[in-house]
């Protein structure tokens, strides 16, 4: 049977995530999800123990290293293994620096976006080495590209990539792989979620969604990467000539980051 983590999987990516891998691999799988809200949990659970799945709900902030060291500790102390740990829980954020007057919840950003993960892994890392198994990584098309008024959300995915290819190079010899995922506009609400300039909930998506990727769709891309044990998952046309075209053309690519925002938030 395999174990499987996935944290922010009570809605949105990781839980679409955890519904697929359950109706792909039913009783052969056992998923540990976690995230802040333990009814949404409970409901994923149920979704995904109607394929014969076995899971267990893990109510966690990644934010706190102490219950991101719960949540490997528990799954460990249920199922006696790990084989794959998805780094997905985030928050996003969108405001020009120069709005910010308190930068306290740049900070509680980096701990949930980089540090979650980081935590998360660290704890995870004997058992995975063990199973030779995969940690995968989401980040964002935001960690490969830089976007007006997301240099907080830019910071903490930049991060999250620099780390997880250097623990890639670290754990080749291991036989543990390293997936790091950069989803571009998916039509979830994370971005109704996300930071303001002071520091609440923006209440509504600052970039155009018309070509959003769907859920499904995303989370599909991810779940087939970590199989295949592929390095990266670039998703979207644009994410990667975007990529290129950073080393040939950066001013144009500012441009396009730019023509992706609404025009009532761009920069005065």
């Amino acid at each position: 049977m395999r174990v499987v983590i996935i944290t922010g999987s009570s809605d949105g990516i990781g839980a679409e995530m955890a519904r697929q891998m359950a109706k792909a691999e039913g009783s052969k799988l056992a998923l540990v999800l976690a995230a802040r809200s333990e009814e949404q949990l409970r409901q994923v659970a149920d979704e995904c123990a109607k394929f014969g799945t076995q899971t267990l709900v893990v109510k966690t902030d990644v934010s706190v290293q102490a219950q991101c060291k719960h949540l490997i500790a528990a799954t460990v102390d249920k199922f006696g293994r790990i084989d794959a740990l998805v780094n997905n829980a985030g928050r996003s954020a969108h405001a020009l620096f120069e709005d910010v007057l308190d930068l306290a919840w740049y900070e509680e950003l980096m701990r949930i976006n980089l540090w979650g993960s980081v935590w998360c892994t660290h704890a995870a890392l004997p058992y995975l080495k063990q199973s030779r198994g995969s940690i995968v990584a989401v980040s964002s098309l935001a960690g490969l590209i830089g976007v007006p008024g997301r240099t907080a959300y830019n910071a903490t995915k930049f991060a999250m990539a620099g780390f997880f290819e250097g623990l890639r190079a670290e754990l080749k010899v291991a036989g543990v792989s390293v997936t790091t995922a950069y989803p571009g506009v998916v039509a979830t609400q994370i971005r109704y979620k996300g930071y303001n300039a002071a520091g609440t909930a923006l209440g509504s998506s600052s970039l155009k969604e018309d070509d959003a990727m769907s859920v499904e769709e995303c989370a599909g891309l991810i779940v087939d990467g970590m199989n295949r044990r592929k390095r990266e998952v670039v998703m979207s046309f644009k994410g990667k000539l975007g990529r290129f075209m950073k080393l040939i053309a950066p001013g144009l690519v500012e441009n396009m980051a730019l023509a992706a925002l609404k025009d009532d938030v761009k920069p005065h």
